[in-house]
């Protein structure tokens, strides 16, 4: 495996990344909704201190939270916002807990530990937390965190977290709802993608004791040096190879043997033909794990995409926006070997398997791209329909071929248990129509209860479209491939260059049908 560059390591915390973990309810139906918001808080944040030159929070007291039970917690301006607050079932007013974001920094990575397990022993509830380098403080890091908790709670938090060593002197408590702005940040330039890294850890190896590689030291390690390669990546490099270890290699080969024996009888036309040209064009067999780099260009040849490597699983905000300029943020870990069948979390035999020979169909292609694009500047709410949409089309979709139902879902693709299951008469099939499948609850966990059925790839597309243009956004937005930027269609010059764009590509269209004509009278 290639050498990390010294300093990676320490730069990790540096990218906008967030940690989601929800300690109540389904998990995936509330955690995309706040990570969407956070990453509109952070993006926000992050071009408020370049336009201002630096971070210009202000300090305050842990007395300048406290005073009457009902009052809210004051803003750094000196404001006082309505805080949302979520009530519980209570028998008093002490009960009610609070929805904070407090902003402060530390100057050890391991003193992030230690905010943690002080704001748990106050009471509160860490929701959400996002980290980078201070641009005030060297050698420190700026945190941003999102707990609940009672308001005295939160008094006693902020106490206790000033009398820490590793605590900074600025801390600020705002309110979520003051912490949100009204659109959504909107990456402009596929450079922008650089930020969209806010990752989940809902199925963390370090963080989630029911992965099957949370006690496996070696893997864990493994999983870090790999991640360090994705966090140290930026648009428009290379991709760094990986050496793949023969362990690594067993379990791709494990997999690969499977589902290629499936691929004829269960996939789509689409997979089987590029999947047929990958073995031959870019050294896809059970001995060999293919290279992302090798992938991206591939891509770029046939539909346009490249891949960008990811530490692990995005938010669907990040995700999807990523979509719009044709990236798709793809892993290069492998899943533990212990449980080489099935995983809960994106991996490279997913990607590479299920995603990679369906994005190099230029009608699929296309259609995810053009997800990606409604996405862009969407509610929070709409962002969870969108990435409904997705997990039941990109992911897990089937469609009609020849008189047969076939899947063209990577999760589907690259799950050889599921696969079959998807294709047997045991779930239940529903035609595909946007509006409810958009609200479809699923099982990140399980086997699908219920899987959506397309007539064909265009009816599906606009089936889509139809829907996005029902979606509500602050601007129409399209895709510049040759700036790879996004052009906001809110004044007459930006509309006037696409009316001459189309002009350009009906007059090239009507110069081909002539010829054929001539050709066919001839």
């Amino acid at each position: 495996m290639a050498t990390v560059p010294k300093g990676i390591v320490e730069r990790r915390l540096a990218f906008q990344k967030s940690y989601s973990t929800e300690h109540k309810g389904s998990w995936s139906r509330r955690s995309l909704i706040d990570d969407a918001k956070f990453d509109s808080v952070t993006n926000a944040e992050l071009e408020r201190q370049e336009r201002e030159g630096g971070t210009a929070t202000t300090t305050t007291t842990a007395d300048d939270v406290t005073g009457d039970a009902g009052a809210a917690l004051p803003l750094p301006n000196g404001e006082t916002p309505e805080v949302k607050e979520e009530e519980e079932e209570e028998t008093t007013t002490t009960t009610t807990r609070r929805k904070c974001v407090l902003l402060l920094s530390t100057k050890e990575t391991d003193g992030i530990s230690r905010i943690f397990m002080t704001l748990e022993n106050c009471g509160a509830t860490v929701a959400h937390v996002e980290s980078r380098a201070s641009r005030r403080r060297g050698n420190h890091l700026d945190l941003l965190i999102q707990f609940e908790a009672r308001r005295e709670d939160a008094v006693t938090a902020v106490k206790a977290l000033r009398q820490l060593a590793v605590a900074a002197d600025d801390i600020v408590v705002v309110s979520d709802k003051d912490a949100i702005e009204e659109n959504p940040w909107i990456p402009r330039h596929i450079s922008d993608l650089d930020r969209c890294t806010h990752l989940l850890t809902k199925f963390d190896p370090d963080l989630d004791y029911t992965h099957p590689g949370f006690a496996d030291k070696t893997y864990r390690e493994r999983r870090r040096q790999i991640a360090d390669l994705a966090f140290s990546y930026r648009s428009g490099h290379p991709i760094t190879r990986v050496e793949y270890n023969e362990e690594e290699i067993k379990t791709w080969g494990h997999v690969y043997r499977k589902l290629a024996t499936l691929y004829p009888t269960h996939a789509c036309k689409e997979h089987i033909r590029v999947f047929r040209i990958l073995e031959r064009e870019c050294g896809y067999s059970e001995h060999n794990i293919p290279q992302l780099e090798d992938i991206s260009n591939f891509l770029k040849k046939r539909t346009g995409f490249q891949l960008r490597p990811v530490a692990g699983l995005l938010s669907a905000r990040d995700f999807l926006a990523s979509m719009a300029f044709r990236v798709f943020q793809c892993t290069q870990y492998i899943r533990h070997g212990s449980k080489p069948d099935h995983t809960v979390e994106p991996d490279c035999v997913h990607e590479l398997l299920g995603h990679v020979p369906m994005l190099a169909d230029p009608s699929f292609a296309q259609f995810s791209q053009e997800i990606g694009l409604a996405s862009l500047g969407a509610s929070d709410e709409d962002i969870e329909k969108f990435s409904t949409l997705y997990w039941f089309t990109v992911e897990f979709g089937l469609c009609k071929q020849e008189g047969e139902v076939r899947a063209f879902g990577a999760g589907l693709l690259s799950a050889y248990g599921e696969l079959q299951y998807a294709l047997s008469d045991r779930p239940e099939r529903r035609p595909f129509d946007p509006v409810t499948t958009a609200v479809q609850k699923y099982d990140d966990q399980d086997f699908q209860a219920v899987y959506f059925v397309a007539e064909s790839f265009d009816d599906m597309k606009e089936k889509v479209r139809q829907y996005a243009s029902t979606i509500a956004r602050p601007v129409a937005i399209r895709y510049d491939p040759y700036t790879q930027s996004m052009v906001a269609m809110d004044n007459k010059d930006a509309i006037g260059d696409l009316s001459r764009t189309i002009m350009a590509d009906l007059h090239c269209l009507q110069n081909a049908i002539s010829r054929i004509s001539c050709l066919s009278t001839a």
